[in-house]
Formats: C-alpha cells, structure tokens, sequence
C-alpha cells in the first residue's frame, strides 16, 4: 500500500514540476515549484522521515515559494519605476 502510495505522489510531483516548467505565467509555476516541495515533505513523511519533511516544508516549500514571490513583486516594481 505505501508502495502505490509513494508511486502516485511521485508521479503527480512529476506533473506539477512539468507544469511549473511550461506554464507560462511565473506565479503559477512559482506556486507548483511550491507544491513539488510540498509533496516532497509528504513523501518524506510517508518514508518514515519527519525531520527531513518538515525542513522540507519549511524551507522548499514555505521560504522559498515566500522570497520567490517577494524577488517578484521588487522586480515587477523596479519595471514600473
């Protein structure tokens, strides 16, 4: 059962790492860059590895989709500047 479990959450990293790849606006593929970490956490935790899951979600998913969307909001103000 974990099995299945771990296969399903790598495949739909997988797709949302394409996705964020592809898209064409930043934000969203700012927001699945975000989700890729945020299913990493889950398949840490389901890999019986919740130190390394929750600095996962608190720095790949939490800090970094934060500054990626600070650096945003400083590069699209300079622009308007």
């Amino acid at each position: 059962m974990l099995h299945v479990l771990a296969i399903v959450l790598i495949l739909v990293m997988l797709g949302a790492a394409i996705f964020a790849l592809e898209h064409k606006k930043l934000v969203i593929g700012v927001i699945a860059a975000g989700l890729v970490s945020l299913i990493a956490s889950i398949i840490f935790v389901v890999l019986a590895a919740p130190d390394v899951a929750m600095t996962e979600a608190a720095i790949g998913s939490g800090l970094s989709t934060v500054m990626f969307f600070y650096v945003l909001s400083k590069i699209r103000g300079a622009s308007h500047g």
